[in-house]
């Protein structure tokens, strides 16, 4: 018994510093400049921009494939951070600003066919399978995922309420 425990030890030993010399030795290095786009971006995954995620946009932006103005649900904000990062100028007329938004159910037509809990890459929307459904404020990221699926239109798109978290002086007016 004896034996076999410490034969099983010196087996998890010996591969585990194989691995790990292995990984030290044939580790790749990522690009630098696509870690700072991938934060740069919302990271909702929700696929918008035509890739499957974040990390598929922002090497796409690294290599020069797409445009700084791929993300629709971070507006003309991450537009302009993007085309600073890199250094390229951006026609940002074509790109809608409607500010933070949130995804909003109407209870009345809510037929609980929970197609929107599948199509929201965040899980910010709760509920089960013929029960009006809601969603949670905090993981909404206003990806619209959930608008295109419904079959009755009782998602919608909503800004986010102004409350003590989101409140901001106004900047005053020019004279």
């Amino acid at each position: 018994m004896l034996i076999a425990i410490g034969s099983l030890a010196l087996m998890g030993l010996a591969l585990g510093a194989v691995l790990g010399t292995a990984a030290r030795y044939l580790a790749v290095e990522g690009n630098a400049i696509e870690a700072e786009l991938k934060d740069m971006l919302p990271g909702s995954q929700c696929g918008q921009c035509g890739y499957v995620g974040c990390a598929q946009a922002a090497a796409a932006l690294a290599k020069g494939e797409a445009a700084p103005t791929l993300c629709p649900p971070g507006g003309k904000a991450v537009a302009e951070a993007l085309a600073a990062k890199l250094g390229v100028k951006v026609d940002l007329s074509a790109v809608a600003d409607n500010g933070p938004q949130l995804a909003l159910v109407a209870e009345e037509i809510c037929i609980g066919c929970c197609r929107c809990l599948k199509a929201c890459p965040t899980d910010a929307i709760v509920g089960a399978a013929k029960q009006i459904h809601n969603v949670i404020r905090e993981a909404c990221t206003g990806c619209a995922a959930c608008v295109d699926r419904c079959p009755t239109a009782a998602m919608s798109l909503v800004p986010v309420p102004v409350s003590l978290q989101h409140w901001v002086w106004p900047k005053p007016a020019p004279a």
